[in-house]
């Protein structure tokens, strides 16, 4: 299997977790198990079949931003990188919305989270984060007011 090949079935897997979250309202078991469980495990598996694979050959390394950037000079390293990123953002993502179902929050709310976790990363983490903290904030503030009332 080539590494482009490798790369193109990568994308479509992780794009199909990334489906399987948005239906997540409907078929909420499946989304955690699809999304939150096989798909980043499979993605897993070639990630770290590739580190296995192009690591030793690989120049650079993590001491410096020169050196990784040397590190990712290698495409079998470069798409190890790549499922890397793949696999943790819908990690994230099946996080965000396992937690906005346990706490409440509408996916509408969630939805824009998922979105910029799929193109951003820790983007959308921060953004969910912010929309937890907020509606603490609101429900501390509301529970304030109800003790205050005669």
């Amino acid at each position: 299997m080539t590494l482009d090949l490798l790369f193109k079935l990568g994308n479509m897997t992780a794009l199909a977790g990334w489906g399987v979250l948005l239906a997540s309202p409907f078929l909420p078991r499946l989304a955690d198990r699809v999304a939150g469980l096989a798909i980043p495990l499979l993605l897993a598996v070639a990630y770290a079949g590739l580190v296995l694979a192009f690591w030793t050959g690989a120049e650079g390394g993590f001491g410096t931003l020169r050196d990784v950037m040397r590190l990712f000079d290698d495409p079998g390293v470069a798409l190890a990188g790549w499922l890397h990123y793949l696999a943790f953002d819908l990690l994230v993502g099946a996080w965000v919305v396992r937690t906005a179902r346990a706490e409440g929050i509408a996916f509408a709310l969630a939805a824009p989270c998922l979105a910029l976790t799929f193109l951003f990363g820790p983007a959308g983490y921060f953004a969910f984060s912010c929309l937890r903290g907020a509606r603490a904030l609101q429900a501390k503030a509301g529970a304030i007011a109800a003790d205050a009332r005669p």
